[in-house]
């Protein structure tokens, strides 16, 4: 326990020491990711809300040669442990947020595509993003600032600045350009390796020295009222920490929250004049957008511990990435929607009054 409390205290001060405002100090030079931590330069967000996490630009390193382990050589995950989900053809891998709570961005490479993992464990949100800007490889680093407690990220071609929730470069050379999206899925360890048993798992052996059994922000994800960076706006529709899922769409965001899924449920609904099918359980929630050609789908849920998460009234089975893995339709795709897991607090701080399933 003493070792714990520590650790976390370390943590705190190396993440919060310098959490002030930042002034329009340092450089905004760009090109080859030189640009500085500071504030120069034409903002998309207030730069008053912009807030210095402390470590610094790279202070918190990405994870730019992962490694990567089989589900038999695992033996520091619980069943309960998060974990960020990726499926790319035949090759599925796992990165646990154990990993990423010290690192925040993995570069990685999945077949022929350069992907980028980014997870903030202040807000509780994970993308995958093409490791692109201007059609060129890059890879993205932690940039040491914050926007209403969640990531913002630099990428390496140009150095400008990108806000994780947002989905936007927010300051830079490409301030206004938006990333390039691939679909990934949170949920727990158990569920994942149920789905997939083959799963290559993002290994401890990083290359860093970090205590990976420890969380390093003590009791923030289960303390509503505890923040390191307190948010511009706050909403008590909700717990602060609760676990929901987001559907992003023109500006506005809808969420539905893990606990109303027990036991599993499929259904459609409307957000913002568009059709969506929305799929899962209190541990993995999986959204995707209808079209003219699935809109009169029926779809029910239907995991039975197998890469099957559910089917439809034609025969179908699909994956929780929404593949067709049985029926007429094998082999075909839905639409994945613009959706994130994440701590109730940070959508409504992105995305104010947000609608609630």
């Amino acid at each position: 326990m003493k070792k714990n409390i520590i650790y976390y205290l370390l943590a705190t001060i190396f993440v919060a020491c310098a959490g002030s405002d930042v002034g329009d100090t340092g450089d905004e030079s760009g090109g080859n990711g030189s640009a500085g931590t500071g504030l120069a330069g034409n903002w998309l967000i207030p730069k008053s809300e912009v807030r210095d996490g402390g470590p610094g630009k790279d202070g918190i390193p990405s994870i730019d040669n992962p490694n990567f382990i089989s589900v038999t050589q695992v033996d520091f995950l619980s069943d309960n442990d998060l974990v960020v989900g990726i499926l790319s053809g035949n090759i599925a891998r796992a990165y646990p947020h154990v990993v990423l709570d010290w690192h925040e961005v993995v570069n990685d490479k999945i077949n022929e595509d350069y992907v980028t993992i980014n997870y903030c464990p202040l807000t509780g949100t994970a993308f995958g993003w093409e490791s692109k800007t201007n059609d060129e490889k890059t890879t993205f680093g932690v940039s040491g600032l914050l926007y209403n407690a969640n990531l913002i990220l630099y990428d390496r071609n140009t150095g400008s600045n990108w806000s994780q929730l947002r989905l936007q470069a927010v300051n830079g050379e490409l301030i206004g350009n938006e990333p390039g999206l691939i679909p990934v899925v949170e949920t727990n360890w158990k569920t994942w390796k149920t789905l997939y048993p083959n799963t290559k798992v993002l290994s401890t052996n990083t290359g860093f020295s970090r205590n990976y059994g420890v969380y390093p922000y003590g009791e923030y994800k289960t303390n509503h009222s505890y923040f390191v960076f307190q948010p511009s706006i706050t909403n008590n529709a909700l717990p602060n920490k609760e676990r929901v899922l987001a559907i992003i769409d023109n500006g506005k965001a809808k969420v539905y929250p893990f606990s109303k899924f027990e036991n599993g449920k499929a259904f459609k609904d409307t957000f913002e004049g568009e059709d969506y099918v929305i799929v899962g359980n209190e541990n993995l929630i999986t959204p995707f957008k209808l079209d003219d050609t699935t809109s009169d789908l029926d779809f029910s849920y239907d995991f039975s511990n197998s890469e099957a998460f559910f089917k439809d009234n034609e025969g179908n089975t699909w994956n929780v990435f929404g593949e067709a893995i049985i029926g007429p339709r094998v082999g075909d795709r839905l639409t994945p929607a613009k959706g994130v897991a994440s701590f109730w607090f940070a959508i409504a701080a992105f995305y104010p009054n947000p609608e609630i399933y």
